[in-house]
């Protein structure tokens, strides 16, 4: 699809929201404010105080409108100006006690009118429409977007890891079911057989939107099951492609080597293949050595199986 399509779809949707959330309205959500004005007083109330210009570079507001949009919170007692502690000459400005009391129904109002929005939605229906405005946010203005946890799994999370890793591994590697088939073994293992202190998991998420994941478990002997005394697995790495080339592989990798020596475990091994080349890289430069490898046949694919470990 070439620009001037997708620009279509960019309209389509925008014509679509504005009026979905109710913007096109001549008063937002039965106030008596408009848009404009009612998003100038939640600036006041959370960034005052504030200069005029830098409210309109802030809000992208031409001045002079911006300058009447003012002048009419003004004259009915909602603004108060302090001059700058540095600056003589400039006014800074903020709510008056008579603006705080009508910011605050008018902030209630549309927490209630967002939350009747999402009501109707399942939880997972919640997650990815939240997940998707978190990625537009993130695409579009990445140095003001939300933070990066790493968080515990919540309830919905792991089959998150199990559909993802399917998808993206038969996109990219074209591994058969039989991969997503064992994802799921093991993240069933993980609940089964958790051990709080002694393994994890950690979803990489930015606001609603998860972005990727890691598990460190106790290693296990691959024929007996038995555990393997002071050794550690890394399991699970996995990062959303639009999520690759932030740093977040390596921040994951460096979680489980924290928790492990926390843990008191000795080293931590892992499985790959060589032809994830960026999470090889990943696990080099965090000291990982290969110690094993061999042309198998797995999941579809003849690929060569590595074994990797860490020493801690």
């Amino acid at each position: 699809m070439n620009t001037a399509a997708q620009a279509q779809d960019v309209r389509a949707f925008n014509r679509f929201y504005t009026r979905r959330i109710g913007m096109l309205a001549a008063k937002l959500g039965g106030s008596d404010f408009t848009l404009p004005e009612a998003r100038v007083l939640w600036e006041l109330a959370h960034h005052a105080p504030v200069s005029a210009s830098a409210l309109s570079k802030s809000l992208q507001l031409d001045a002079g409108y911006l300058s009447r949009l003012l002048r009419g919170l003004k004259n009915r007692g909602l603004l108060a100006a302090q001059r700058h502690p540095k600056d003589a000459r400039q006014t800074l400005l903020k709510l008056s006690a008579a603006g705080k009391r009508a910011f605050a129904p008018l902030d209630r109002a549309s927490q209630a009118e967002t939350e009747a929005l999402l009501e109707p939605l399942s939880a997972p229906q919640r997650q990815a429409l939240v997940g998707a405005m978190s990625r537009i946010h993130a695409v579009l203005e990445p140095e003001a977007s939300a933070e990066v946890v790493l968080r515990p799994p919540a309830p919905g999370d792991l089959g998150w890891l199990v559909e993802r890793h399917g998808a993206i591994y038969a996109a990219e590697y074209g591994l058969s079911a039989g991969f997503e088939a064992l994802v799921a073994r093991i993240c069933a293992d993980f609940v089964d057989r958790f051990k709080p202190g002694r393994e994890a998991c950690w979803i990489a998420a930015r606001g609603g939107e998860r972005l990727g994941a890691v598990m460190l478990v106790q290693a296990r002997d691959e024929a007996s099951g038995r555990l393997r005394p002071g050794v550690a697995q890394l399991r699970l790495l996995l990062l959303e492609p639009h999520a690759r080339g932030l740093g977040l592989g390596k921040r994951l990798v460096r979680q489980c080597s924290d928790f492990a020596r926390a843990a008191g475990y000795r080293r931590i091994v892992l499985w790959t293949q060589s032809a994830l080349t960026a999470a090889r890289a990943i696990y080099a430069a965090e000291g990982y050595r290969l110690v094993s490898s061999e042309a198998v046949n797995s999941f579809g694919q003849d690929v060569v199986s590595e074994h990797w470990e860490l020493a801690l």
